[in-house]
């Protein structure tokens, strides 16, 4: 006897097949049976679910994800789950909760204090028990993050390390690499990332690439350096001999847009590389990210006041090795969240400076010496790029996101929209839009970020696969979540099973069945 049926389902498989009616059965957390609507399911079943002709997928699999500390904070991964999302891949942008001096990082982002979190792990391993041991709703893979590892070995030194520190920092990441991560990320925009030569950055990804991971990266710019930096990205991954995964793919300010097929076919020869996509016009970052390498935040402000206008030129125009997300867009496309006065969240530096009567640069030193990392949203994408690149069936797709829930800890909070609508965006409005089928939609954000991360039995709806899948109604499934009201639940998906355990249901979440993904 099965344990749980779903019959009546327009079954979209996860390899690109054509969609067909059938219905699935699955014992313990593994399928048992998929078939045809020709062949009548078993009239006997613990659990038996009418699909009623909805879609029945794989689960989501989110390829880039910071809900590193989720399990401590927000077991349930409301947001994550409401999407369809199975699985999420975290440590991404060279951030993760181990070694111990990510571990403050990671606790910055939740907005907790690492004491009270009860960070930190003797080893990779033992942070993903602790993991484990909180009861994720989804599954969870992990990468080591470059930053991470940087900061524990020199701090946040702006120079090449020793022999002495190269040598640690590769021990940390093949440590990393044998208690079960699945590459290697860096974020070569944030300190201490930002200081870091190529030459660094091969030498740790070869301890990845001896033990068949891949490299991750938010590479070096993503504005009028993108085309150099993802040069540098494919450089590493042929340079340490492993698989380069290019994060969050996009054309970023004016000066790029329209450049998106150009991008799409550099990604395309460079060899063996991927990439993710958010589909969005904005990002979400910090405002940190908007200084160059030689100001660290923690000195902003008495570097503002010494030399502040070479400081205005590298933030608002750029330098020779550095291009500000400023340039092209204008601080009206900058908004700010998470800031030391809630009355500055939500609304842009330009706005903010218009009422305090000062410059717009002015703004924004004064933001980053009241709280240091201050989180801020940046509208500086096109949205026919955002399309190009969304219609490529090799770009998988993620969101970039972290879990929380309306109310939760970071549920008050003005967030991007893509931490509750990625997903449900792409199979909702842009494939009744036409941008792209279904079929190939699915495939984006299932099998084909499965088999890139090394997900054994992930990713597909075929016997003997994990049962993680996802059911939603194609003409109904919606993102609801927008700039002005982020935290919004989407309508249509109908029911989440994640290792055979339904997650959620039109009664609501239920079990938490997440599993720790190791390499």
């Amino acid at each position: 006897m099965f344990d749980l049926v779903i019959e009546n389902a327009r079954i979209v498989d996860g390899t690109g097949a054509p969609a067909w009616d059938g219905w699935v059965g699955i014992r313990g957390d593994r399928i048992s049976a998929v078939e045809r609507a020709e062949v009548p399911p078993p009239e006997e079943a613990a659990w038996s679910i009418d699909a009623r002709g909805s879609v029945l997928a794989p689960g989501f699999v989110d390829a880039h994800n910071h809900s590193d500390l989720a399990p401590m904070v927000e077991p349930g991964f409301a947001s994550t789950v409401h999407q369809g999302v199975t699985t999420v891949v975290v440590g991404n942008c060279g951030i993760s909760p181990w070694p111990n001096a990510g571990a403050v990082e990671c606790a910055q982002m939740v907005g907790g204090d690492p004491e009270v979190l009860g960070l930190g792990w003797p080893s990779f391993g033992a942070c993903l028990d602790a993991m484990a041991e909180c009861g994720p709703a989804v599954n969870i893979a992990a990468l080591v993050g470059h930053g991470s590892v940087r900061a524990e070995v020199m701090g946040f030194a702006p120079r090449r390390p020793s022999a002495d520190e190269l040598r640690a920092m590769r021990a940390l990441v093949a440590e990393a690499m044998d208690q079960g991560a699945v590459g290697f990320s860096t974020g070569l925009i944030y300190v201490p990332g930002i200081f870091a030569e190529t030459g660094e950055v091969v030498a740790l990804a070869g301890e990845a690439a001896r033990r068949g991971g891949l490299y991750a990266s938010h590479i070096r710019g993503e504005g009028e350096p993108l085309f150099a930096a993802v040069d540098e990205a494919i450089r590493v991954g042929r340079e340490a001999g492993l698989p380069a995964h290019l994060s969050h793919l996009k054309c970023e300010t004016r000066p790029m847009w329209g450049k998106a097929d150009e991008l799409l076919s550099q990604v395309h020869s460079g060899g063996d590389v991927t990439a993710d996509q958010y589909p969005y016009t904005a990002w979400e970052s910090v405002l940190s990210s908007l200084l160059p390498q030689w100001a660290p935040v923690e000195r902003v402000a008495d570097i503002a006041a010494a030399d502040r206008e070479r400081l205005r030129t590298a933030v608002e125009v750029g330098e020779p090795t550095f291009q500000s997300g400023v340039n092209g867009v204008g601080w009206d496309a900058i908004v700010v969240e998470g800031s030391a006065d809630p009355d500055w969240d939500g609304r842009s530096i330009a706005a903010l400076a218009d009422e305090a009567s000062c410059e717009p640069f002015d703004m924004f030193v004064r933001l980053l010496d009241a709280r240091g990392e201050t989180g801020c949203i940046g509208h500086a994408m096109h949205e026919d790029d955002v399309r190009t690149i969304l219609a490529d069936p090799e770009i998988m797709v993620a969101s970039d996101a972290m879990a929380m829930s309306p109310g939760g800890p970071l549920g008050t909070q003005p967030v991007h929209p893509r931490n509750y609508g990625t997903f449900p965006r792409v199979v909702g409005p842009y494939v009744r839009e036409g941008v792209l089928s279904l079929e190939v939609a699915v495939r984006k954000m299932t099998k084909l970020p499965a088999v890139r991360f090394g997900l054994q039995g992930r990713g597909a709806i075929e016997v003997g696969g994990f049962a993680d899948l996802v059911m939603f109604d194609p003409e109904r499934v919606l993102d609801t979540a927008g700039f002005d009201a982020p935290h919004a639940f989407p309508d249509g998906i109908e029911l989440v099973v994640v290792n055979g355990r339904v997650a959620l249901d039109e009664a609501g979440t239920r079990a938490r069945a997440g599993a720790i993904l190791r390499h």
